[in-house]
């Protein structure tokens, strides 16, 4: 199995229309297209949605060392609302110790317009995932 069939086992990346579109070690994009269910009562993308995009992109980073790892600790900043079009999320990592590893995810739009940031924690525990990347 390679890593994006690993993640398109991801029930609720898939049903918010997540893609994953590139995966390696410590680095990941992943692309959602805005569709009406992803609106707030604001006609914004609810800050959910796009948690949950930037989160899977973080997942998939951490996770293509082969060592299943969770989320710890998360932040996310939103910088400037949306209502169309489609969103992107580009995970990198910042520093990966024996356990801990600290990534940065930056959540943009078609225009290249800075959406949100996401900062992650995450715990690589000593469990293989069956997959190669």
């Amino acid at each position: 199995m390679d890593i994006k069939t690993f993640f398109e086992r991801d029930r609720y990346a898939a049903h918010s229309g997540i893609d994953l579109m590139e995966v390696r070690k410590g680095y990941a994009k992943a692309q959602m297209p805005v569709k009406e269910f992803h609106l707030n009562g604001a006609d914004s993308v609810q800050g959910g949605a796009i948690f949950t995009l930037a989160d899977l992109a973080f997942a998939a980073a951490v996770n293509a060392y082969g060592n299943l790892s969770v989320s710890i600790q998360t932040s996310i900043y939103f910088h400037k609302g949306v209502g169309e079009g489609t969103l992107f999320a580009e995970a990198k990592e910042v520093k990966m110790g024996k356990n801990i590893g600290n990534f940065e995810v930056v959540v943009t739009n078609e225009k290249e317009e800075l959406i949100a940031t996401f900062i992650a924690t995450a715990y690589r525990k000593n469990i293989e995932i069956p997959f190669s990347c």
